[in-house]
This record gives C-alpha cells, sequence and structure tokens, in this order.
C-alpha cells in the first residue's frame, strides 16, 4: 500500500514539473479544424438566426471558422440526429431549440434520445411569443378573450408556424390552462400564416415578436399580452398571459449543445466563448431587434432548462394527444 501511494505521489509530482503547455495542450488545441454548427431549419428561421449571431464572434475568437450548415427535415430531427451521431470532439454542434424538447415526446420512434445522447453547452437566446388577435375579435385583454372564447367553442381559429412548433405549444398550452376550444390551424412556418391572420381568416396567433410587431403598431392586429412569466422588458407595455392565467409560460430559447462524452474542457471551453460572444454589445442590438435577449448559463444551468422543458412540453404534447405531421 505504501509502495503504490508512493507511486502514486510520484506521477503526480511529475505531472506537476510538466509545462503548462503540455499539461492543458487539450483545453489549448480545440478547435484544431472548423466547427460546423448544424442548424435544422432552413436559413433565415429563428434558429439560424441564433446561429449565426454567435458563428462569427466564436470564428474570431477561437481562431477557426464556425460554419453555419442547415439540414433541414422533419421538424429539426434529421439534423439533431447527425449531431448524435458525430464524433464527440466539439467540431459538430447542433443549434438546438424548444422544438427539440418537443420533439423527443412528439415523435415516438427517435433513433436518440435529446437529453441522454447530446451534452448542453451554453444558451444563446431567449424569445417571448406575443398573443395576438385580428381586430374583429372582441377582446382586448386576455380574461375578455377567454370569456369570448367559451361563449364561442370551435368557433376561432389558432395560426402556428406548424405542428410542434414553439408557438404552437405556447397555444396548446393557453388553451389547457384557459379550459377553451380553439381550432388549430399550422402553417408551414410563422411568416407564411401572417396574411391570413390579417385577412382575419385566422383569428389568433402566438408568435414571436419580430413577425407581427409593425403590424401591431400600424392597427392591424391586437397584441393581447406577452407568453413570458412576468413583464418582458422590451415590451413592457404588454402584461403577460401568466397573469390572467398564473404559472402559465412559453417562451421561446435557443442554445448550443454537442455529442454526448464531448470532453469536459471543450465543452467549457465553448461556453466561456459564447458567454463572452452573448456580453458584445453588437450581438445584444441584434438580439433586442427580434425581440431577444441573451440566455447566458453555465452547462449545467442550460442542461436543467432542457431537463426542465422537455418534461413540461412532454406534457402537453400527452394531454392535448399532439401527433407528428
Amino acid at each position: 500500500m505504501k509502495h503504490s501511494r508512493r507511486r502514486l505521489l510520484h506521477l503526480l509530482g511529475g505531472a506537476a514539473a510538466l509545462p503548462l503547455s503540455i499539461r492543458f495542450a487539450p483545453a489549448q488545441t480545440y478547435p484544431s479544424r472548423p466547427v460546423r454548427i448544424i442548424v435544422g431549419f432552413a436559413a433565415g428561421g429563428a434558429t439560424d438566426i441564433a446561429a449565426r449571431l454567435v458563428a462569427q464572434s466564436l470564428s474570431e475568437r477561437l481562431g477557426q471558422p464556425f460554419v453555419v450548415e442547415n439540414r433541414p427535415g422533419a421538424g429539426g430531427n434529421l439534423a439533431t440526429e447527425a449531431v448524435t451521431r458525430s464524433a464527440p470532439d466539439g467540431h459538430t454542434v447542433l443549434a438546438a431549440g424548444v422544438n427539440d424538447a418537443v420533439n423527443a415526446t412528439l415523435f415516438g420512434n427517435l433513433p436518440y434520445d435529446f437529453r441522454r445522447d447530446l451534452a448542453p453547452v451554453a444558451g444563446i437566446m431567449s424569445v417571448p411569443n406575443l398573443m395576438v388577435v385580428h381586430p374583429s375579435v372582441p377582446a382586448g385583454s386576455v380574461v375578455e378573450f377567454i370569456s369570448y372564447a367559451r361563449d364561442n367553442p370551435g368557433k376561432i381559429n389558432m395560426a402556428s408556424a406548424g405542428n410542434g412548433s414553439g408557438p404552437h405549444m405556447a397555444g396548446e398550452l393557453f388553451k389547457i390552462m384557459a379550459g377553451v376550444d380553439i381550432t388549430h390551424v399550422p402553417y408551414r412556418g410563422g411568416a407564411a400564416a401572417i396574411p391570413d391572420l390579417l385577412s382575419g381568416q385566422v383569428q389568433l396567433m402566438f408568435t414571436v415578436p419580430s413577425l407581427t410587431m409593425d403590424h401591431v403598431r400600424a392597427g392591424k392586429l391586437r397584441a393581447l399580452a406577452v407568453t413570458t412569466e412576468k413583464r418582458w422588458h422590451a415590451l413592457a407595455e404588454l402584461p403577460p398571459v401568466a397573469k390572467s392565467l398564473p404559472g402559465y409560460e412559453a417562451t421561446n430559447w435557443f442554445g448550443v449543445v454537442a455529442p454526448a462524452k464531448t470532453p469536459a474542457h471543450v465543452v467549457e471551453a465553448l461556453n466561456g466563448k459564447i458567454v463572452a460572444c452573448l456580453a458584445e454589445p453588437n450581438i445584444s442590438a441584434k438580439m433586442a431587434t427580434l425581440g431577444g435577449e441573451a440566455l447566458v448559463s453555465s452547462p449545467v444551468q442550460f442542461g436543467k432548462l432542457i431537463a426542465d422543458e422537455t418534461e413540461k412540453w412532454g406534457r402537453v404534447v400527452r394531454m392535448a394527444n399532439i401527433k407528428a405531421d
């Protein structure tokens, strides 16, 4: 036993005598080649925008290109699966979002487990939804809308960015908590729904601010509330849905995850650089134009968000009996 202890101390002493450049070489050599940020949606969407917000800054800070690669399909699942099958070395990562938390339950036969097969790295951005209605809806508040919806079951059409999308889930959670019967009308993306919302063919939509705020300011749509738990600093004039439905919250979030078993020093290095990127004034300004704000988090904090959101939206999917397209 004494011999083993002496040998261990000898090894530790030898390690301490090594130059710093050798002892900590792995942390210093990441990244050793270009890093791909895989996005499961087409260019121009919210997840793509979030990834591109930090890609250029990461390239400058880490000395290797961070290339955003779009792989749309199956609600983001194709991209997520591709990353789970990538080498766990930090050179292929995923721009993840609330869709991944939803898909974990929405799709019953995924070839991967979102929480088990991916390691949380860092949050990037959170964006609320606005609850907006066509002016023909006789409601100026959430309470008035709920009353109107209860008096007219099945007669209100709710547009969404697609089945299982963040805005769709925000609407389904609202329906469950408010106890109202509203007809869901999915579109291929939020922008595709706007013409019908403006014309009154659909009367309600939960949507990111960038899609509807100009129409709200022009009086073509009416914003009733934001979906954050408390007032949103960028839209402080709007009350939260939670004021009328305590506990309601449905925020879109985006961040970076890596294949499971990615070394801790790589995760920590990438997290630190992303957090530094988020502190840049130009990135904060770009987020503000989207109605969003930086989602600063450690890997552990981001992992808790992912776990909580996966459980929460899993319950909503089951309660609302939502099926994948």
